[in-house]
């Protein structure tokens, strides 16, 4: 049917053109859903939310942030000292952001899931509160569940090579997924290079048991080590390319994870921007590649004050 403003205004269109005009109201909406989906994702780091959003003017000024530094995605902790941020404070949080377009992952840390038993089973309790927030306020959903489990913090897997911890990892990622993914999130995990440094198996396995991974791609450089703009850019085109082709080697698999690259605010400080721009640039044409995160908006807190 016409649009009601159309029709009063007494305008006889034919029917060519009211077929044309319908098509082009209810494309408009997918093209830019479509728009957004393919822009490279320009992620955020959030730790320490509840303080974060508690101060003064938190959630205006971490939206503000985002919309000046090109971020479409956060990745915010929802606990603090065990305790998970209030309800009333999430639905908030995620209403001016996602009126701002910039997609809520809630962030999840853990040491020791990857030992499985109780310790996994905590990490899964906090997927399940995730999971039922998004039931009660279906108006204001997280969008997915950021993984950042750590087992390489251990004395025990610490050591070139060591991937003694990836079963375990592998299995707490796909533990995470299977409560996730059927209630409507989406799941990433932080990674170190470390873990794309094993064989083609053991990459096989972790690379198909998440849909995204992010690639903690640090110390490359830092502020004292008389290397000059373009030195320090060149370190990340060559790395993050050859992270890329070490991950994906012998993998055939389309269904493997694509992977976005992080870089941190303290091996770059000013700079940070312009390498994260080197990272879309230099890795636009992989098939691999969903683009970057920026790790932390915590560093700008603590330069502002």
């Amino acid at each position: 049917m016409l649009p009601r403003t159309i029709r009063n205004a007494g305008i006889c269109l034919p029917a060519a053109c009211v077929w044309i005009f319908c098509v082009a109201l209810s494309a408009g909406p997918a093209r830019a859903a479509n728009d957004q989906e393919s822009a490279p994702i320009h992620g955020l780091w959030v730790w320490k939310g509840p303080s974060v959003l508690e101060a003064a003017g938190g959630l205006d000024s971490l939206r503000d942030f985002c919309r000046a530094a090109g971020i479409n995605e956060v990745y915010i902790s929802v606990s603090q000292r065990g305790e998970m941020m209030a309800e009333s404070s999430m639905a908030q949080m995620i209403g001016v952001l996602h009126r701002a377009n910039i997609r809520l992952e809630a962030l999840l840390s853990s040491e020791d899931a990857d030992e499985g038993g109780q310790h996994l089973e905590k990490l899964l309790d906090h997927v399940r509160t995730v999971v039922r927030f998004n039931q009660k306020h279906p108006r204001e959903r997280f969008d997915g569940i950021h993984l950042d489990i750590e087992p390489q913090q251990r004395p025990e897997n610490k050591g070139p090579g060591n991937l003694r911890f990836l079963p375990g990892l592998v299995e707490a990622y796909r533990a995470v997924r299977g409560v996730a993914e059927p209630a409507g999130l989406t799941v990433n995990a932080d990674i170190q290079n470390k873990l794309l440094k094993g064989n083609l198996e053991q990459r096989k396995m972790l690379l198909s048991a998440l849909p995204r991974l992010t690639l903690m791609m640090y110390e490359l450089s830092n502020p004292n080590d008389g290397d000059g703009v373009e030195k320090k850019a060149e370190k990340v085109r060559e790395s993050s390319r050859k992270f890329l082709d070490m991950a994906y080697e012998g993998l055939t698999d389309a269904r493997s994870a694509k992977m976005v690259i992080g870089l941190r605010a303290p091996d770059y400080q000013e700079l940070l921007p312009k390498m994260l721009q080197t990272l879309d640039e230099a890795n636009r044409d992989s098939p691999h590649y969903l683009g970057w995160a920026r790790h932390s908006y915590n560093d700008t807190l603590a330069v502002a004050h």
